[in-house]
């Protein structure tokens, strides 16, 4: 079915999609590199470790140094140490160090220890933190490096894999399908996945695995309190849930409001010159304007929820540490217990560095979620690329297409594009090798259709086109066009030198075979005048040069590639005179022993024809040669008074201007 890419957007966003299933497609492309992959969790274990141990560090260095180390100084004073006993709540314990929930891992002092002795293990905790520091930073770096590394190899595969399956396409794909939207899709689509994988993946995953890890800690030293701590999680969960949906959707549409642009913005490009021509530069402007508002509105939604979920979730972080000091503080100066276990103001400082720690993960996941949400959009959008099937396929056992001698036969051709609508009906014709065939009819008869048909560039829905009595069908594709030349009327030129544009076709061909071509094909002469000659490098398409040179250099492209069979569509309606002349001389040459195919627009063209096919409406209703179609004065007889008799006028008038030679001598049948 035809319809541009604007017409799928709203397929797009509505249909339904999973999230895990396309991570698991991608996770896939990391395989070859699952060394590095092993690094980066290790890292990340070891890095999580550092993050989750240094909250209780802080505990450890107030319950078991600082605390103990006032007590200690206070002991010299009586009455400070009286008034402070009287101040705290008295629970049966000797120490402070004895109600700890933490092991002193950097040494326990005595309770009767001078203060300098608490000091001295409390420096010692100081230097492991700062080992810790110091350790998290580089495990933080290398994890990082190494998924860059291997997130930019499996970026370079997805790449190669898109241009691949757009090099695979049927041309029936391209014309439902805007080559702007397709460009978007392995740029701007896969940049999108690079930012994803290199950062916002690893602190998705790293800060999902903190998350736990942290959780787990404060089970570990008091459930109860850990359960009053994460009290918060859940409207932490439901907001993240919802603005996250909300914010996939809006970039989801993004994407493809951004293929928009830049199909909108390749068409405008590609076409100045018939939008300046028909002084459509302020409607151009406006449709580019209208297409940038509907970019930048889903932007703007998309920015909107991201924005709204991390002021949204600080301020229940902040809720979240309110309760932890607040019942912390409670339960310490009451001398409650709670979980079964005395409060201590290390544990609530400890609580309190692990939940700004559980609150950042949470806030990062949330926001670098709505970009991997981005990037998912994007690898949706590569992987229904990717899964696009040609439509021209090979059969499994296809065989390689011999030497073709030329003989093409049409069995009862029926083709369409769109089910129920025949492009051709029923065309039976037969060449024999070396014969020129010369088709003509009204626009939208069927004639490109059917010279496309010999190539395989769309198949038959009925009957069989063979050459050499052997069916398309059945033959390895790349055997099959390596034999068919095509000189079409849109000439396509690339932005490369001459030499390696003519060579196109044929890329082992030697400098001297190029020339050769080249002056086969009139082109030597104009060449020679460019500025470097035959390494002139050509503007995008051939912008530089007329269509009649752009034709020549298509010509002599064709012609080093000495194809056996011929395809022409030889349209010179904006040339002059002369340069038709050359081009008509060039295609005498190119036709000579190859049997040719010609949707002809010349007089001259159909005059040498072996045989003339007159296509209406998808049958042929005549055919033969020139004089004896004329003779039957039918179709083609109406076709010629109205059209290429005019031709034959000019070309006689022209004659006598330029050179007097006798003129043409008037075709039976005519005054």
């Amino acid at each position: 079915m035809i319809g541009g890419p604007r017409g799928m957007l709203e397929q797009e966003v509505s249909k339904p999609r999973s999230v895990s299933r396309t991570l698991g497609r991608l996770a896939g492309y990391f395989k070859p590199y699952w060394a590095a992959l092993i690094g980066v969790v290790v890292l990340m274990l070891v890095n999580a470790w550092v993050q989750v141990i240094t909250p209780e560090l802080l505990g450890q260095a107030v319950d078991c140094y600082l605390t103990p180390a006032v007590t200690s100084a206070l002991r010299s004073d009586e009455n400070a140490l009286s008034a402070l006993q009287d101040a705290m709540p008295q629970n049966g314990m000797s120490s402070p160090v004895e109600r700890s929930s933490f092991a002193c891992w950097f040494g326990t002092v005595p309770a009767d220890a001078p203060a300098a002795d608490f000091m001295a293990g409390l420096g010692r905790l100081v230097l492991g933190l700062i080992a810790f520091f110091v350790a998290g930073a580089l495990t933080g770096g290398a994890m990082f490096f190494l998924m860059s590394w291997a997130g930019n190899h499996v970026l370079r595969t997805l790449q190669v894999e898109v241009f691949a399956r757009l090099q695979q396409l049927s041309l029936s794909f391209y014309s439902r399908n805007e080559s702007g939207d397709l460009m978007s899709r392995i740029t701007n689509d896969v940049s999108t996945i690079q930012q994803a994988i290199g950062f916002a993946l690893i602190q998705v995953l790293s800060g999902a695995l903190l998350l736990v890890w942290i959780a787990w800690n404060m089970v570990a030293l008091n459930w109860a309190y850990a359960l009053l701590s994460l009290a918060v999680m859940p409207l932490m969960a439901v907001a993240t849930v919802w603005f996250s949906s909300q914010a996939r959707k809006a970039f989801r549409v993004t994407r493809k409001e951004l293929g928009n642009v830049n199909a909108e913005l390749e068409e405008s490009i590609s076409g100045v010159r018939e939008v300046q021509a028909f002084s459509r530069e302020e409607a151009n402007i406006e449709s580019f304007r209208a297409s940038n508002a509907a970019n930048r509105d889903a932007n703007l939604r998309a920015v909107a929820y991201t924005a709204a979920l991390a002021p949204t979730l600080e301020a229940l972080g902040y809720a979240a540490i309110a309760i932890v000091a607040g019942i912390g503080g409670i339960f310490l100066l009451q001398g409650w217990t709670l979980g079964g276990a005395a409060m201590t103001l290390g544990l609530i400082v400890a609580f309190i560095g692990y939940v700004q720690r559980f609150n950042q993960p949470i806030a990062q996941i949330a926001v670098l979620w709505t970009n991997i949400q981005s990037a998912v959009a994007g690898a949706e959008r590569i992987f229904d690329l990717l899964d696009q099937t040609p439509e021209i396929v090979e059969k499994p056992n296809a065989r390689p297409m011999p030497p073709i001698q030329g003989r093409v036969e049409f069995r009862d051709v029926w083709a369409e594009y769109k089910a129920g609508e025949p492009v051709l009906k029923g065309v039976n014709l037969l060449a024999e090798p070396g014969q020129t065939i010369a088709i003509v009819g009204p626009t939208g008869a069927g004639k490109t259709t059917l010279v496309n048909l010999l190539p395989r560039f769309y198949d038959v829905t009925s009957g069989a086109v063979l050459i050499d009595g052997i069916d398309v069908r059945n033959v390895k594709l790349d055997t099959l066009r390596r034999q068919i030349g095509m000189v079409l009327q849109d000439t396509y030129l690339f932005s490369d030198t001459v030499m390696n544009n003519i060579r196109y076709g044929r890329p082992e061909a030697t400098d001297e075979e190029v020339m050769a071509a080249a002056r086969l094909a009139r082109a030597h002469e104009f060449i020679e005048r460019l500025p470097d000659s035959y390494n002139t490098v050509l503007g995008e398409r051939g912008a530089g040069l007329s269509q009649g040179q752009r034709q020549l250099l298509a010509i002599a492209r064709a012609a080093l590639a000495n194809p056996r069979l011929l395809i022409l569509d030889e349209a010179t309606s904006s040339v002059d005179t002369r340069t038709e002349r050359q081009i008509q001389a060039a295609l005498e040459q190119l036709l000579a022993d190859r049997t040719s195919f010609v949707i002809a627009h010349r007089l001259s063209t159909i005059r040498n024809a072996d045989l003339v096919l007159v296509l209406v409406n998808g049958e042929i209703i005549e055919r033969g040669t020139h004089d004896e179609l004329l003779a039957q004065q039918g179709f083609y007889y109406n076709l010629y008074m109205s059209q290429f008799r005019r031709q034959e006028q000019v070309a006689r008038a022209s004659q006598r201007s330029e050179d007097g030679r006798p003129t043409l001598s008037p075709v039976p049948g005519t005054t």
